[in-house]
């Protein structure tokens, strides 16, 4: 009985239905690269946003997916700035700032 309670509870909370809604969101993006990627994030750490935070993972939702996935891959090319330290944090959720740099030397002395 307190679990029903519990649940009815949570679902008047609006910023706990914002965040079932965003976890949702992340899970199901359309492509299974960004479903693991976003969703792992969202299951993590939508527990611990605040209503700023919230907001700004939900407006990074609200973006197509090849657009994600490229800020994520090549962080320089994040043209809306309130991201990047969103971006920054799913990265390095992810490991992905451990990773060699792929992209290719400018080096021309030989």
């Amino acid at each position: 009985m307190t679990s029903d309670r519990t649940n009815a509870e949570t679902s008047r909370d609006p910023l706990e239905l914002r965040r079932r809604r965003a976890l949702f969101r992340a899970m199901h993006r359309g492509t299974k690269e960004m479903d693991w990627m976003l969703g792992r994030y969202a299951k993590a750490e939508l527990d611990g946003m605040d209503d700023a935070a919230l907001t700004t993972f939900e407006q990074l939702l609200a973006n197509s997916d090849p657009d994600i996935n490229s800020w994520l891959i090549r962080p320089e090319l994040l043209e809306n700035l309130a991201f990047g330290p969103l971006i920054a944090t799913i990265r390095a959720f992810h490991g992905l700032d451990d990773m060699p740099d792929a992209t290719p030397s400018q080096d021309t002395a030989s």
